[in-house]
């Protein structure tokens, strides 16, 4: 009887202990299921987002450097043969027109205008009519008919050329220092009709043909000079880039410009975060960008410690921002400074602009 009591009182008292445990609702243990979940979800969702961002940009980079490659061989075969032979005749067609001249007179902005150009063109139509009369009077020597000059206008130098043309020889520079020469010959069949242009040697990727449509017949003065603003502002753009690739190439990676540098867009990889710049210009004669966008985000550690970061999320802790963060102040810069001078300045700044927003950010050492 005692072995009998002493098992029924074992099992009352495993039965007292089993209703003392709490038995979870279905409710509460589905929602703690799906908070287990939603951390899995977080993590994975994370590392996937990461692993994505790496294809894009090793995508991205194929891309660009086959661009690249492409480009520079159509800069190496447009400088070849036809384009270089054009030049060069040119070339010396305007240095012996120009050591024929007996003077040479430089004009302020007032004295540059359509009444000069007028001047010009009856001169050159004049000396061809010359030319073409029979016997002796086609012999006359010059002066019976006028001084051979050349005018200087800003970074303009026009003089008369052979067979009734008008040549413009436009000199390009860059921090005061001489870069290319560039030409171009107006040409009209008498001086009542509109002038045309008959050859140049201003890249083919600047608009001299929609410009003559636009202007050439109805403001030869204008074309003129916006030929001459299209190539200096081309070579103004171009030199940026160069200096900038010359004093921070160690800074900047990957870099596309179009043709005419009207677009540019540029990755610095400093202070263990990525910059990426875009600069856009709204029309060619421009050596400023008109619109500008500059993010950061950070890239070096992040990734060196995402493992960790990630299992602090899991936590609570909020993860290391991956949404990059807009530089007002480096576009503002790019706005209103050449593209050197705002690069030195963006990079100066960049510690305090970022402030906060990205913890343990550390120069990245120079190669």
């Amino acid at each position: 009887m005692e072995g009998s009591d002493m098992e029924e009182s074992s099992m009352k008292h495993n039965i007292m202990s089993s209703r003392k445990k709490p038995i979870l609702s279905p409710d509460y243990a589905r929602r703690h299921l799906e908070q287990l979940k939603g951390r899995g979800y977080a993590v994975t969702g994370e590392v996937n987002f990461m692993q994505e961002e790496d294809a894009r940009l090793d995508t991205t980079r194929a891309r660009l450097n086959n661009v690249l490659k492409r480009h520079e061989e159509l800069k190496e075969r447009l400088s070849r043969d036809s384009d270089k032979m054009i030049y060069e005749r040119l070339q010396k067609e305007f240095e012996a027109a120009l050591a024929a001249q007996t003077e040479e007179i430089y004009l302020d902005g007032e004295q540059w205008n359509d009444g000069l150009l007028a001047t010009i063109r009856e001169r050159v139509h004049m000396e061809a009519d010359r030319k073409a009369m029979p016997g002796d009077m086609g012999m006359l020597p010059d002066h019976h008919f006028h001084e051979k000059s050349s005018y200087k206008v800003g970074n303009k130098v026009i003089c008369c050329l052979e067979g009734a043309r008008i040549g413009i020889q436009y000199e390009t520079s860059f921090a005061d220092e001489p870069r290319e020469l560039y030409h171009c010959v107006l040409e009209s069949r008498s001086f009542l009709e509109k002038m045309t242009v008959a050859e140049h040697t201003v890249p083919f990727f600047l608009p001299v043909r929609e410009a003559e449509n636009d202007l050439l017949s109805s403001n030869a003065m204008r074309f003129i000079d916006y030929v001459g603003e299209l190539v200096q502002a081309y070579v103004d753009r171009r030199e940026q880039v160069n200096l900038i690739k010359e004093l921070y190439g160690n800074q900047i990676g990957e870099l596309y410009h179009s043709l005419p540098y009207h677009v540019i867009e540029f990755v610095l990889n400093v202070y263990d975060c990525k910059v990426t710049l875009s600069l856009r210009y709204a029309d060619l004669v421009s050596t400023l960008p008109t619109r500008t966008r500059v993010f950061a985000w950070p890239v070096h550690s992040s990734r060196r410690n995402m493992t960790s970061t990630l299992n602090r999320n899991v936590t609570g802790m909020p993860l290391v921002q991956a949404v990059p963060t807009r530089l007002a102040y480096a576009e503002d810069a790019l706005q209103n400074m050449n593209l050197p001078e705002a690069y030195a300045e963006i990079v100066l700044k960049l510690p305090q602009a970022l402030g906060g927003m990205f913890q343990h950010l550390s120069p990245v050492s120079s190669s």
